[in-house]
């Protein structure tokens, strides 16, 4: 049987390929994208029953890298990775919460919060940073003189990479826009040792600037541009196709900034219906906070051409983005997947993460955006009534207590709280307390 292998491969079809082990991040020929092609006539010669034997053996171990929900499944991502280069964090194995009483409430026959926060830095991000830190791991001991990791980010990524890095001992600088990230996500990079470099622009022209300076070969480039990530981030598909029993949602809805995520939850479930695990192709919604929602407006236009726009401030910081760097990966996904795209207003998507939260979650902003997209999907009846739908939660709330705070003090900007619930202030005695509980039960 002849062992997988992947190439890096143009995603605009021109032709051009290169091995994964070149620094390349666009395609020389047209500047398109890359992708990771893999040999799928040698990923098809081990049956879907195999695989979904092998994958599931594998989660039933705690010990790295088998209990990575990344690593686990690692003919799927980089299958010539040696196991020695792998830097694993123990990414993945994330928790698939039920929100009935939200389900109830919509009349969804199911809803489900695939909860990426829960994972070493707090995000999804640790899906592909896992990926592309092992493959640079990998090159240096090749012999490649990559000096540094860098990237542009709106607070996670740079979490994301800088632990990695860390872990492999890997220097690493961020790009972060200056005042626009939590005091959470903006701490983590300083702790694992990080250059930090706050910079006096937003995410986009952060973006500008770390790829003019990975044009240096010697800095290597860790955004979602760079197709490596996606191989890791697909993995989120896969995961919860199998915790689903390999039978997928009617629905995955996932937030949208550079797209990434987007493209990356299409591949894995390409990969899943090619090779024969799951039996049907679920449909896909992008949720975009309507502050910074490019992708919404070329949907709403047919999927016309990516004008970029100006992203205001918005509180799910880590999607405002103006000018997606994977928005043609993005298209391609969400047509072959009869897609849609919603966005949600700043108190859509406020009170969407604080209802979600009485069902014991602890949802970002961003989750908070998703959630939103669904309300209105349903309502607008794009939705069915009794469907099973699963959204992509992709960051901890923890990342976001400012957020959280001022939405139960009522202080945030342009948000109607629906659900506040501050604390009662009462005299220390014993009648004041007694009256305050009088009503529960």
């Amino acid at each position: 049987m002849t062992a997988p292998t992947a190439r890096y491969a143009c995603s605009e079809g021109c032709g051009f390929t290169a091995s994964l082990w070149d620094v390349v991040y666009r395609c020389p020929r047209c500047e398109g994208l890359l992708e990771v092609a893999h040999d799928e006539a040698a990923l098809r010669a081990v049956p879907a029953t195999e695989w979904k034997r092998r994958f599931e053996s594998r989660f039933a171990t705690s010990r790295l890298p088998d209990g990575s929900g990344v690593w686990g499944k690692r003919e799927w991502a980089l299958p010539e990775l040696p196991v020695e280069d792998i830097v694993s964090l123990g990414e993945g194995r994330v928790p698939l919460k039920p929100l009935p009483r939200m389900a109830a409430e919509l009349g969804l026959g199911s809803l489900l919060l695939k909860e990426c926060g829960v994972s070493p830095t707090g995000s999804f991000k640790d899906w592909g940073m896992t990926v592309l830190v092992s493959a640079v791991k990998h090159l240096r001991s090749r012999g490649t003189p990559i000096r540094a990791v860098a990237c542009a980010s709106t607070g996670d990524t740079s979490a994301a990479l800088s632990a990695y890095a860390a872990a492999a001992g890997i220097p690493a600088v961020v790009f972060l826009p200056k005042n626009k990230v939590s005091l959470a996500q903006l701490v983590q990079p300083i702790a694992n040792g990080a250059r930090v470099l706050s910079l006096d622009t937003d995410f986009d022209g952060c973006m500008k600037l770390v790829q003019a300076v990975t044009a240096d070969t010697g800095l290597y480039l860790a955004n979602s541009m760079n197709s490596l990530r996606i191989e890791g981030q697909k993995m989120i598909a896969v995961e919860l196709c199998q915790d689903l029993g390999w039978e997928p949602p009617d629905w995955i809805v996932i937030p949208g900034g550079n797209l990434g995520n987007a493209s990356a939850l299409g591949r894995g479930l390409e990969l899943l219906h090619t090779l024969g695990l799951i039996p049907r192709r679920p449909r896909i919604a992008v949720a975009q906070a309507q502050r910074a929602n490019p992708l919404l407006r070329s949907f709403r236009g047919g999927f016309e051409d990516l004008q970029p726009m100006q992203a205001e401030a918005t509180l799910a910081s880590a999607i405002q983005i103006g000018n997606p760097v994977s928005f043609r990966r993005a298209v391609k996904m969400l047509r072959a997947f009869d897609g849609v795209v919603e966005e949600a207003t700043e108190s859509e998507l406020a009170n969407a993460a604080a209802r979600a939260d009485r069902e014991g979650t602890f949802a970002c902003p961003q989750t908070g955006v998703a959630l939103a997209a669904v309300e209105k999907l349903v309502a607008q009846g794009v939705m069915a009534k009794g469907a099973s739908v699963a959204v992509v939660a992709t960051a901890h709330g923890l990342k976001f207590a400012d957020f959280k705070v001022g939405y139960h003090r009522g202080t945030l900007a342009d948000v109607q709280a629906a659900h506040a619930n501050p604390p009662v202030e009462l005299p220390a005695d014993l009648s004041s307390v007694r009256a305050a509980l009088k009503d529960l039960g």
